[in-house]
């Protein structure tokens, strides 16, 4: 910002402020915030309520993201309407940063289907046009933080089965800005492969 001041007989001069510090989002303020959050996704971040997402050691970029389109309604998501309405952009950021500083747990994958998950995880579907999952979300579920693509390591199977079939029905359309890749990769999943590869990720690290 520039000031301008008078000085002596008259001659004016401007000079610049000092630039505000720039912001730096804090877990401890993320985790003040996260309070009503505990319900359903736990103390930590880890949901012990299937239906719900583990958020915890999720990437910082694909939290704020999401959290921002719920907030301005741009994704709907069942109970999440109306508990973000009044946060700032800051609070957000600052919630992404708790929940991305906790450590996710992995879970046990039920070995009925295992292998058609892990085949499509890591293979696709060639004949169906399905990629292979590892593209966006590496080979052991980390996801790529700098890309915003998610963390799907130890991830409930029944929420991220939910997502999957919402993507495949076009109800959920939060990969727009990615080509919609997701809707285009789900499109031709049935609901036994979503399943299996919804049950792979939760043991995958």
């Amino acid at each position: 910002m520039w000031v301008l001041c008078l000085g002596i007989g008259g001659a004016h001069y401007a000079f610049a402020e000092p630039a505000d510090e720039a912001f730096v989002p804090d877990p401890q303020a993320g985790r003040t915030l996260a309070a009503p959050c505990v319900a359903c996704h736990g103390e930590d971040g880890n949901s012990a309520v299937p239906s719900y997402p583990s958020i915890a050691g999720q990437n910082f970029r694909y939290l704020v993201r999401q959290m921002k389109l719920m907030r301005d309604g741009e994704r709907p998501a069942g109970l999440m309407a109306g508990q973000l309405d009044n946060h700032t952009d800051q609070e957000i950021e600052h919630l992404a940063a708790f929940y991305e500083s906790q450590p996710a747990q992995v879970g046990q994958a039920d070995p009925d289907g295992i292998e058609l998950g892990e085949a499509i995880y890591r293979g696709g579907l060639l004949q169906k046009q399905v990629a292979a999952c590892t593209a966006c979300h590496a080979p052991d579920g980390s996801g790529n933080p700098p890309a915003g693509f998610p963390s799907l390591s130890g991830q409930q199977p029944d929420y991220l089965a939910a997502q999957l079939q919402a993507y495949r029905e076009g109800v959920r359309t939060t990969d727009a800005e990615y080509g919609g890749m997701m809707r285009q990769t789900a499109a031709n999943l049935t609901d036994g492969e979503i399943r299996a590869v919804a049950n792979y990720v939760l043991g995958l690290h």
